[in-house]
């Protein structure tokens, strides 16, 4: 029997990715790097086959889908949009930190924004969503929303999504050992 994979694909390079700036709800386009990345994505990714692809709607992501080539295929989810930042929109997280010396999006949320809880529901409901497939799927979205879920889906608590990373245009793979009562992280951030 062949279980289920998802394939998460973190969007290419953007101006705010490569200064370390918080992007979160800001729709910013990829750099030219970025859509290079994107554009390299499509190899790797038309070799396997999915049932269903699935994008948060912001630029970066869609782009990023579209160039890979997937656009015609890809729908739109809300739930897999970054963490909003609030008043971390754009900062970086030195500043911050010269503000707030512990701070952490992942222990302390962000004000005017969301709190770790917020993005774990988000993550959560895309995981319930992905599971009704049962063949393959593939997401386009987001550094910290993509951390959240990949923990979540090994079970681990939402706050250790912190030890994960994904870089620009990166690709993880989540799936199950023996069955789907044993969640799995295939690969991460290749």
């Amino acid at each position: 029997m062949d279980l289920q994979q998802v394939w998460i694909v973190r969007h290419g390079e953007t101006a705010w990715s490569l200064s370390g700036q918080h992007t979160g709800r800001t729709d910013i386009p990829l750099t030219a790097h970025g859509e290079q990345q994107a554009s390299a994505l499509t190899t790797r990714l038309s070799a396997h086959s999915f049932a269903r692809v699935l994008t948060s709607p912001l630029i970066r992501a869609r782009r990023t889908c579209e160039l890979a080539g997937f656009a015609d295929r890809a729908e739109i989810i809300d739930d897999l949009m970054e963490w909003d930042y609030g008043a971390y929109e754009g900062r970086r997280t030195a500043e911050i930190r010269a503000e707030r010396p512990d701070w952490s999006p992942f222990e302390h949320g962000c004000p005017g924004g969301e709190q770790l809880a917020d993005v774990t529901a988000r993550a959560e409901r895309v995981i319930a969503l992905v599971r009704e497939v049962k063949d393959d799927v593939l997401l386009f979205a987001h550094r910290d929303i993509l951390r959240v879920l990949a923990a979540r889906w090994i079970l681990l608590d939402p706050l250790d999504a912190r030890r994960l990373y994904l870089d620009a245009a990166s690709v993880s793979v989540l799936g199950f050992d023996h069955t789907p009562s044993e969640p799995i992280l295939k690969s991460l951030n290749t």
